[in-house]
């Protein structure tokens, strides 16, 4: 069985992901209305989402560093999340062959920290000069690179349920991925309406 500290870790990692999912939801704004007078940046349309993506794409990097750092100690021989119920994370990340990508051989790990350190640069760019003259291709590469990664999510579903395993931390990565698109699919559609974009 999963460890409670290993529970609580997953937590930490998945609280701040599906708490920035609700923020940069259709629901934000009344999630974060009663937050708005503390936190400025959660009045305006373009705030709540690049503060919901700040706190997914943090959450994401953090996820993602961790299952990089359990394949390593799988790697010398340690065991982190091993179990023989089907939530066992070192029967995925352990595995030489699921645990990097088919084409350049990178650990799924490494790829993720890459690709929410790249959306936290876009959304640390965005939120410092929202009119910036790359704003739209920043925010095109948003949506592309998490729909890319809605892709690699598939396959890597596809390898837990060939394993009939389910790793919790990748699943947090996923979800964390999941709710990065929505959010720059939507920070996208409010782009292309200036006025509101430009809200004060």
């Amino acid at each position: 069985m999963f460890d409670l500290s290993s529970n609580v870790l997953v937590a930490v990692y998945l609280i701040p992901t599906l708490v920035g999912f609700l923020i940069v939801s259709p629901l934000g704004n009344s999630v974060t209305s009663s937050l708005a007078d503390r936190f400025p940046s959660l009045k305006t349309a373009r705030g709540r989402l690049l503060s919901g993506l700040q706190l997914i794409s943090l959450a994401g990097f953090a996820v993602s560093t961790q299952t990089l750092w359990i394949s390593s100690k799988i790697s010398e021989g340690g065991s982190f999340c091993s179990s023989t119920s089907t939530f066992s994370c070192d029967d995925l990340l352990g595995n030489s062959k699921l645990n990097v990508d088919p084409v350049f051989g990178l650990s799924w790990g490494l790829i993720g920290m890459a690709t929410f350190a790249l959306l936290l640069f876009i959304v640390f760019v965005l939120k410092q000069e929202p009119n910036h003259p790359l704003s739209e291709r920043f925010i095109n590469i948003g949506v592309l690179t998490t729909g890319i990664g809605l892709l690699v999510i598939g396959l890597l579903v596809s390898y837990e349920i060939q394993e009939e395993k389910i790793c919790l931390y990748c699943t947090t990565a996923h979800i964390a991925n999941i709710a990065a698109f929505v959010g720059f699919f939507r920070l996208r559609r409010l782009h292309e309406k200036r006025d509101e974009w430009n809200k004060s």
